[in-house]
């Protein structure tokens, strides 16, 4: 083997009987399952489902938190107080952690989604929010989030373990940002292509920006996307060129890792 590194997905982000991806099928593949807690997309039926499938497969649990958005899915900027922020990013963990730990398990990180997940790379009020109501509900939790955002530095700061991810199936910008999805070319398609720059990424080699040129992005885990079309024939492509360029697969923190809160 060359090492090892984590595969990432946000699911659970259906609602009610709206269901976004095939979850069940992705929880085959991934390593770490990044569980939408009802603010931007899914609700208590379909985040206990999916928490219990995870456990079950020995998938580690990460919550996803989001703006209080449903309706935009969580990809619209609000300019939230943040101690409102805090409050609504504690109630995300803490509704997910319970129903997780219902199911056998526990959640042992957290992801910011969407227009947050952006946001707090360099808004440093808002990442300092969610960091607060991390380290506040268990400080022995890890954070994921983009090399070199405020956000993992501020983790960092206050001790929590941050943990740098790369996306498979997005362009980045020269500086290491993700290009806006309304952008021609943000998102990718191509399941070779996407499995080409997965080992890459997981080797510490160059990719190529929106420019084409290379760019370098450390990564400890690498997201691929489950509401994209064909996304569970793009996982698999991931994991078997991963595989075949004997590089393992394993969560960054082991399913169930963390203290009691």
């Amino acid at each position: 083997m060359s090492g090892t590194i984590d595969l990432n997905s946000d699911l659970g982000e259906g609602y009610a009987r709206w269901q976004l991806g095939d979850d069940e099928a992705l929880l085959t593949v991934v390593t770490s399952a990044n569980v939408a807690c009802g603010y931007h997309a899914g609700d208590a039926t379909t985040m206990r489902r999916t928490a219990t499938w995870a456990v079950a497969r020995g998938v580690a649990v990460g919550a996803q938190v989001g703006y209080h958005d449903l309706a935009g899915f969580g990809r619209r900027f609000i300019d939230v107080d943040p101690l409102t922020l805090a409050d609504e990013v504690l109630h995300q963990i803490a509704a997910l952690d319970g129903i997780t730990r219902v199911a056998g398990g526990r959640v042992g990180y957290v992801k910011p989604h969407g227009a947050l997940y952006n946001a707090v790379v360099h808004h440093e009020a808002q990442a300092r929010a969610v960091v607060a109501a991390v380290r506040d509900y268990d400080s022995s939790l890890s954070v994921l989030g983009l090399p070199g955002s405020t956000f993992l530095r501020i983790a960092e700061e206050s001790g929590l373990r941050p943990v740098a991810e790369a996306f498979a199936d997005r362009a980045y910008t020269p500086e290491g940002r993700l290009v806006p999805r309304s952008e021609p070319g943000a998102v990718l398609h191509d399941p070779d292509e996407i499995a080409a720059r997965c080992v890459a990424l997981a080797r510490g080699e160059p990719i190529t920006d929106i420019t084409g040129a290379p760019l370098r992005l450390r990564a400890e885990s690498i997201c691929v996307h489950g509401d994209t079309p064909d996304a569970v024939a793009i996982a698999r492509a991931v994991r078997a060129a991963l595989h075949e360029a004997g590089v393992g697969l394993r969560p960054f923190v082991e399913a169930g890792e963390g203290d009691e809160a």
